[in-house]
C-alpha cells in the first residue's frame, strides 16, 4: 500500500468510528440499548473492528517507513523577518 491508500484508509475508518460511537450513545440515551440488544452488540462489534483495524493500519504504516513519522508532524511555519 502506498502512504496515501494507508490515509485514506484510516480516514474513514475514523469516520465509521465517529459514527458509531454517536449511534452508541443515542442509543443508550433513548433506551434503544435494551428495546434492540442485538443491533446495540453489533454496532459495539462494528466500532471495535474500526477501532482494531486503524490501530492496524496505522501501526503498518509508521512500520513501513521512518519517514512517515514525520508526515504526522504538520510544517513549521515559516519565521517572521526580524526587524
Amino acid at each position: 500500500m502506498t502512504d496515501d491508500d494507508y490515509w485514506h484508509v484510516i480516514y474513514v475508518l475514523h469516520g465509521v468510528i465517529e459514527e458509531s460511537r454517536t449511534l452508541l450513545e443515542r442509543f443508550e440515551a433513548t433506551g434503544m440499548d435494551s428495546e434492540m440488544p442485538d443491533d446495540y452488540d453489533r454496532l459495539h462489534a462494528i466500532h471495535a473492528e474500526a477501532v482494531k483495524g486503524q490501530r492496524a493500519h496505522t501501526l503498518a504504516m509508521l512500520a513501513g517507513e521512518v519517514t512517515m513519522a514525520e508526515s504526522l508532524v504538520p510544517p513549521s511555519p515559516p519565521c517572521p523577518p526580524s526587524t
